[in-house]
């Protein structure tokens, strides 16, 4: 039975009407298909002008918004919802009849993709932090080898996307060969028919805990991903990455010497060394991303690649045409000779530990680290912070919801109101060398938007410093 005979004359939902049920709707359309969409939000994206064009352009959808529809989430066949939902949290649980098939869109895509002649190859990637670093750095190299690549899932655009062209019969549109797919726990929860050839779990650290209630469930989540996929790629230096997958088909990273097969650091002629096996690959001193946490990425991404059959060699020789990703250890220039480091997309408590071991290490003896932290823990354990905030932090400039609970760790922080006045604060302490350092450890939204304008109102206070 293929995915459309199992959805034809089934009541279906979509909930959520951002980015991801649009492109849900749009899917849906092609096969005319009925089904309805239901926000909780007035008009979410669209006015009541576009929404009529909306009603008369996809003639076999239903739009409810302002409010769940719980009567008709109740008799649904089957619910498409978008990650962002916390089906628990809304309430929307107890109206699921039991026999009712909840997807997200990645799982939509799977069981389509599946059914296609040739379906396209995935490479999955999940963890609490560097997996936007690792996708795009693989999609980088992919594409440089001339393999057609593209990004999706919680990166780029909707994957559903990638199919809408397939009913069209655009004759002009080439499937991708490799689909690199980035996953957060939220469409974990959802996804059980992807069939990637090899996934990994970069790393596992206290986040989304108001979500999923406890570090065992959300690991849990993390580790569904090695179930879908022929190689598991794992940390071995972080147990929670390690799940019971059979040891024949795991390739494994990590900052020790490798055995054979694997990929880890060793000192060659006196320099730090990515290796596999006994194979002396790059000296990271050339490398274009500092630090171990961004090692470690480098040897999770030629870990997957391998996996997909590419040149170790080509893949080396490339890795430098990738200079990072805003907003992840992202350096701020400025005439100051203080190091200013953008790291706004730590979100939680595991990148921020990440960015301090990795920077801490890079700065000249004598040179210090000033750390500006805080916002919306999302009920996170901040103690782990606690040996590197005492050890590598000079000064902690504290901020946001939860920023007195960081400031609590050690003895000398400095609480403020803004982040301008954080960068303010910090440009008074520094001095030519130290390295001053965004890495909040929580989310954004008690503040700003997202992290991204957490890192632009950074970057902006930095550069109108300079002009004082």
């Amino acid at each position: 039975m293929t995915w459309l005979t199992a959805f034809k004359d089934k009541k279906i939902i979509v909930l959520g009407a951002g980015l991801t049920g649009m492109s849900c709707l749009r899917f849906l359309h092609q096969y005319s298909l009925s089904f309805v969409v239901n926000d909780s939000r007035e008009m979410p994206y669209i006015d009541a002008e576009q929404l009529l064009l909306y009603k008369q352009r996809y003639p076999h959808c239903t739009f409810h918004f302002g409010e769940w529809q719980y009567e008709i989430i109740a008799s649904a066949d089957i619910v498409i919802t978008s990650p962002g939902i916390d089906l628990d949290a809304e309430g929307i649980s107890g109206y699921l009849n039991k026999n009712c098939q909840v997807i997200g869109d990645i799982e939509l895509f799977c069981l389509v993709n599946n059914s296609l002649d040739k379906p396209m190859k995935m490479l999955a990637v999940t963890g609490s932090n560097g997996k936007s670093t690792v996708v795009s750095l693989l999609n980088h190299l992919g594409n440089t080898l001339n393999y057609h690549c593209v990004l999706a899932g919680n990166i780029g655009e909707p994957i559903l996307n990638l199919l809408t062209p397939i009913k069209a019969e655009k004759v002009d549109y080439i499937l991708p060969d490799v689909v690199i797919v980035e996953l957060s726990s939220f469409q974990l929860e959802t996804l059980s028919s992807m069939q990637a050839i090899a996934a990994t779990v970069l790393n596992v650290s206290d986040d989304h805990l108001d979500r999923h209630k406890t570090l065992k469930r959300y690991k849990a989540l993390k580790q569904k991903i090695y179930t879908q996929a022929s190689m598991a790629v794992i940390n071995r230096d972080d147990k929670a990455t390690i799940s019971s997958v059979s040891k024949q088909n795991i390739v494994s990273f990590g900052a020790n010497e490798p055995e054979q097969g694997h990929f880890g650091l060793a000192i060659v002629n006196q320099q730090q060394t990515i290796m596999f096996g006994e194979q002396a690959l790059v000296v990271t001193e050339g490398l274009t991303l500092v630090g171990l946490h961004n090692y470690l990425n480098y040897m999770a991404v030629l870990a997957l690649g391998l996996c997909a059959g590419w040149s170790l060699p080509n893949m080396i020789e490339n890795l430098n045409g990738f200079s990072g990703l805003a907003h992840r250890c992202q350096r701020v220039y400025s005439d100051d000779k203080v190091q200013w480091v953008n790291d706004s997309k730590a979100t939680n408590v595991g990148a921020t530990l990440a960015a301090l071991k990795g920077l801490s290490s890079s700065l000249s003896e004598g040179k210090r680290l000033i750390l500006i932290a805080g916002g919306d823990g999302k009920g996170s354990d901040f103690s782990p912070l606690k040996i590197a905030l005492n050890n590598d932090v000079a000064q902690l400039i504290t901020l946001g919801q939860d920023g007195p609970r960081i400031g609590d760790l050690v003895n000398n922080s400095i609480a403020v109101k803004s982040l301008e006045e954080a960068v303010f604060h910090a440009k008074n302490i520094a001095k030519a060398g130290d390295m001053v350092l965004l890495s909040p450890a929580c989310a954004s939204l008690d503040m700003f938007k997202n992290y991204q304008e957490r890192g632009d109102v950074f970057m902006a206070a930095v550069t109108r410093m300079e002009t004082v």
